[in-house]
């Protein structure tokens, strides 16, 4: 019954437009936040590298357009291999950033940072980004994508960490780079196992679309 009950509630349009609403707003927020690394790294990088600077709000976007194709699927094959790697790529960078974000802020305060208000709110809705990506994992079904997904955030992985445009970390931890590149790819992994783990291998029969 609980069960029953659960999916019902997160299956709901209207809940699935509230979500959407708030993660929309969340990812616009999400890209302001990372203004000031992205005026630094058209500065001095090449400009192709500018899509692997705001990784949470990038992720939120993809969960944002996995959320708007639940309400309206896609009828062709092209439109459902599509939804699948977005679903795949939400679910998973989504479980890795909301992880890590969390992580670096309480790594940080333990070396000494100071972590305010903004931190706190940090915490909060990056652990909501982890928690509702993991939820709706269950009525996906990306799996033959996952391995492209997750063949995307390794390589942004990379980018990260050998050229140097990682996101900023607190100021305590900057002698900690080694140590949080390996956290992150390995957060990758498991978030990719994660992702495998909570999502279905076949779409429901129930179309969320035919919901009022």
């Amino acid at each position: 019954m609980s069960v029953h009950w659960f999916e019902k509630l997160f299956k709901h349009r209207g809940v699935i437009w509230l979500l959407f609403i708030v993660n929309f707003f969340g990812t616009i927020y999400g890209y302001m936040w990372y203004g000031n690394q992205l005026e630094y790294t058209a500065a001095n990088y090449p400009a192709w590298l500018l899509p692997f600077v705001p990784d949470s709000p990038t992720a939120s976007l993809f969960f944002t357009a996995a959320l708007l194709l639940l309400l309206y699927p896609p009828k062709s094959l092209k439109g459902t291999l599509l939804r699948e790697l977005i679903e795949a790529l939400a679910v998973l960078t989504s479980v890795k950033y909301g992880i890590w974000a969390v992580s670096i802020i309480f790594a940080g305060g333990y070396q000494g940072d100071t972590v305010g208000w903004k931190d706190w709110m940090l915490v909060a809705s990056h652990t909501g980004m982890a928690v509702e990506a993991l939820i709706y994992a269950r009525f996906f079904a990306f799996r033959r994508m996952l391995p492209l997904a997750l063949l995307w955030t390794l390589a942004n992985d990379m980018v990260d960490y050998s050229i140097g445009i990682y996101p900023w970390l607190p100021s305590v931890l900057e002698d900690d780079v080694i140590g949080v590149q390996y956290f992150t790819i390995g957060l990758t992994l498991l978030s990719a196992a994660a992702a495998w783990v909570f999502s279905r291998r076949t779409r429901p029969l129930e179309s969320f679309s035919d919901r009022r």
